[in-house]
């Protein structure tokens, strides 16, 4: 292999691209992803019809988004993504699907986190006379935090695979330089580059997140 023909300057867009990507979407998953994981525990443990009506529809979308599998939805929603962000590829073009597939991903991981929480905590705070609101504020999401922070670095692995998988469509990125080059010219180098990159990627993120948990932990 000559790694001396490597268009290095491709390489280092294409990472670029995917930091971008996973920024991006990464936080849109926390910001749709954290209060629908709320919603859905709040209205699982509520002895009200009506709670369990709503838990009942979420429950159904969430379990039906999280069903279709990634290269599926990016391309069956391209309309939508395109009136969206006006394009369906790169970095723009995958960051709708990526966040619609990844939330209710992150909401499930929520739940089950807040799950965990001591109910004699949030009993406790009720007994206070505290708000639904001061509740989730002040009580699950600070005794929730270092297994939120767990879900968050889960998820954002996560997408790292998932943009791999939207190179197929263009999505940008490494994965988008793994198949063009990698793949469909025959270019080894830029395939391992591409993977090494990856893993690399998802080694810091890991380590990252795990630090985040045992600081919040000890805490």
């Amino acid at each position: 292999m000559d790694f001396s023909t490597v268009r290095w300057e491709e390489v280092g867009k294409a990472s670029i691209e995917t930091l971008q990507i996973l920024g991006a979407s990464g936080l849109f998953t926390v910001i749709f992803g954290l209060p629908l994981g709320v919603l859905l525990f709040m209205t699982a443990r509520s002895a009200s019809t009506k709670s369990r009506v709503v838990y009942i529809i979420l429950s159904l979308i969430v379990n039906i988004l999280r069903s279709i599998p990634f290269i599926i939805l990016i391309v069956a929603i391209i309309p939508f993504t395109r009136s969206l962000v006006g394009t369906a590829t790169g970095v723009l073009g995958v960051i709708p699907p990526l966040v619609i597939s990844a939330a209710p991903y992150f909401a499930r991981l929520v739940e089950t986190t807040m799950r965990e929480v001591d109910r004699g905590v949030i009993e406790a705070a009720q007994a206070m006379g505290a708000s639904t609101g001061q509740i989730v504020r002040r009580v699950l999401l600070p005794e929730a935090l270092p297994g939120l922070l767990a879900g968050i670095t889960i998820t954002i692995v996560t997408l790292v695979s998932y943009t791999a998988m939207a190179g197929m469509v263009g999505g940008g990125g490494l994965g988008t330089l793994a198949i063009n080059y990698g793949y469909f010219r025959y270019q080894n180098e830029i395939m391992i580059i591409s993977v090494v990159s990856m893993i690399i990627l998802v080694q810091i993120l890991q380590m990252a997140g795990d630090r985040l948990v045992t600081f919040f932990t000890r805490k």
